[in-house]
């Protein structure tokens, strides 16, 4: 891999891509470091040392690297895109006009990302407005005593400000990410995410072995290296896993020539859905507590108590909610994203047929029962997977920062195994031998 790496690094136009993403990327992570104007800078460290945050709050810093709770200017990082990007894929299957932009080709595609750049935009502003205002009340770290004064000036003036900055932040975010997907390696978004994440991980790593009791802490480390690699291989496994459905096309005579009569087949992978279950599960388990957060009295309240008591990491109440969410939204993506019957329509119009099945309706009947069956272990799979950090926490103690969470595993591995692909086929373009051997 290193020499593969070298002959990279080489070639000159796949060293100025490399180059160019690896400059992007301290670009990104220097300004996750660069906070707000209008914050008390000290305070917000004060609060980060003692900070106790999950739900929706830890999901959003785990994306923007941590600069959510430093509250930077690049705090809501890409989480806006990925939501933005999320909707629109949703009504893309409900409104009519986004799903014949979608079949125009490149033209309507570049018009559904116009509406994806707008999107992000509008929602960077909602949630900059909920965290500027969960900053000045100090909800956004709770039991911490200076979490008040966390933006000591409260005026309009001052709020307005901090929003525009974070809505700014989350544009240039985004751009940054677009220029990676056009000059650099890999998809752009992807590569920042993969960086928000991995940045946490040595702090992450490095606070269970202080906090661990045996041998200084070191044996605690080497369980959590353990189960770390246990969990990337089980994730690559998974990740690659697919159902191949053979595919054949009959021959066409068109003039004088024969075309068809070629064998292929339909990847189905085992979690078609990806993680996005996952960010739709976590989400919408934590608007209970922020109904309790914003309600006022809703705290003091039977309803209000048994939601705090209940909807919390380690509840087993949350721990089945969660589980259960996962599978619903896995099998609720897998039906919007993929579209037997639209499959089986493009197969017969060119000719195409599974072997044993007729075209038309029985192939669509037959891949709907094929991806229903393979959903199964798929969604099965991400609910365990997203459970790990809560076994964490109840076996020895992590915090919730524990760096081989589900999401993090997932995005990491995913994000990884594609990049290297496309430098892999990049150096298998001119005659190099690539990663694998």
């Amino acid at each position: 891999m290193l020499t593969a790496f070298a002959r990279a690094f080489k070639t000159p136009d796949l060293r100025k891509k490399l180059l160019f993403t690896l400059g992007i990327i301290v670009l990104y992570r220097l300004g996750a470091h660069v906070p707000v104007p209008g914050v008390n800078y000290k305070n917000v460290q004060i609060c980060v040392d003692q900070a106790q945050t999950g739900g929706l709050f830890g999901l959003v810093n785990l994306f923007s690297g941590g600069a959510l709770l430093q509250i930077t200017i690049f705090a809501l990082g890409i989480m806006p895109y990925i939501t933005a990007s999320i909707i629109l894929q949703l009504l893309t299957v409900v409104i009519p006009r986004l799903e014949a932009l979608k079949k125009e080709g490149q033209s309507g595609t570049a018009k559904i990302t116009q509406y994806t750049r707008y999107l992000t935009v509008a929602l960077a502003v909602l949630q900059g407005t909920g965290l500027v205002a969960t900053a000045r009340n100090g909800a956004i770290f709770q039991g911490c005593p200076v979490a008040s004064q966390i933006v000591p000036d409260k005026s309009i003036f001052v709020t307005i400000t901090m929003v525009i900055t974070m809505t700014a932040g989350t544009a240039a975010v985004m751009w940054l990410g677009e220029l990676v997907t056009d000059r650099g390696i890999g998809n752009g978004m992807s590569i920042l995410m993969f960086i928000s994440i991995a940045a946490g991980f040595p702090g992450a790593l490095w606070a269970i072995k202080k906090s661990g009791e045996l041998a200084d802490g070191w044996i605690e480390f080497g369980i959590v290296i353990l189960v770390g690699f246990a969990m990337v291989g089980l994730v690559v496994f998974v990740e690659q896993a697919q159902r191949r459905i053979p595919v054949q096309y009959a021959k066409r005579m068109i003039g004088r020539k024969s075309y068809g009569g070629t064998s292929t087949y339909i990847p189905l992978k085992v979690n078609q859905a990806g993680v996005i279950p996952v960010i739709f599960a976590s989400s919408l388990l934590y608007i209970p507590m922020l109904i309790v957060q914003f309600s006022g009295g809703g705290a003091n309240s039977s309803w209000g108590t048994w939601i705090q008591a209940n909807f919390v990491d380690g509840k087993p109440i949350y721990i089945a909610t969660y589980f259960l969410l996962i599978v619903f939204f896995a099998f609720f993506y897998v039906a919007i994203s993929f579209n037997p019957e639209e499959v089986a329509d493009n197969m017969k119009k060119y000719g195409g047929f599974i072997p044993g099945i007729r075209a038309g309706r029985p192939t669509a009947e037959y891949l709907s029962y094929v991806l229903n069956r393979i959903t199964w272990p798929g969604s099965l799979y991400l609910g365990l997977i997203a459970l790990v950090p809560t076994m964490a926490l109840a076996g020895f103690g992590a915090n919730q920062d524990f760096p081989f969470g589900g999401t993090s595993i997932l995005i990491i591995v995913g994000v990884g195994l594609e990049t290297v692909k496309q430098i892999e086929s990049q150096l298998q373009q001119r005659n190099y031998e690539g990663f694998l051997r």
